[in-house]
């Protein structure tokens, strides 16, 4: 992450942002995390802003190392998705590198909800399901409340109340330039 995005997050985060992080709940059967900001835009400019994470992602938690590749299809069955590079093989570029499905939209309502079901990152080699439940409400004092909930359950091969702190942490840092990205001081 560069310097000017680090202090963007950190200005959303110490700043006039309330921001809620927490992992809500750790069980063996997997965790729960909450967060919580307010951005000084309407809901549906916080709702259009986030169903393109290209713009706001961190590269570093990106197959590729590209936020530009990440795209999504803001409708039920549409998929929050990155395209790989094209690989060099020689003095030939290999067509059709691959691509990853982060997650599926599974709810789509502009300007309010947004739930997308997907097991991001290092859990995709997991038996795991999980649930990313984005609300997008009135703030107190103008603006929009983002409120994230994602839900991780199924088998994995370590303990969940280890992995869950790890994976708040990337949530809380992606939730975080998401409002930072909306101009939240």
């Amino acid at each position: 992450m560069d310097t000017a995005a680090k202090a963007a997050i950190l200005l959303a985060l110490s700043a006039g942002a309330p921001v809620r992080a927490e992992v809500v709940a750790t069980s063996e059967a997997g965790f729960a995390l909450r967060y919580a900001a307010s951005a000084p835009v309407s809901a549906e400019a916080a709702w259009a802003a986030m169903v393109r994470p290209a713009a706001w992602w961190d590269p570093a938690h990106t197959y590729s190392g590209e936020a530009a590749r990440l795209s999504m299809v803001a409708e039920a069955g549409g998929c929050f998705c990155e395209a790989m590079p094209t690989e060099e093989a020689g003095a030939a570029a290999v067509v059709g590198s691959g691509s990853v499905e982060h997650m599926r939209v599974v709810q789509a309502m502009p300007g309010r909800l947004l739930r997308l079901s997907g097991a991001l990152g290092p859990l995709q080699s997991e038996a795991l399901s999980g649930v990313l439940t984005a609300t997008f409400e009135p703030a107190a004092g103008g603006g929009t409340q983002i409120v994230w909930e994602y839900v991780v359950g199924g088998y994995m091969r370590r303990d969940p109340a280890q992995v869950a702190p790890a994976v708040d942490a990337v949530m809380a840092t992606q939730h975080a330039r998401l409002v930072a990205h909306l101009g939240a001081r």
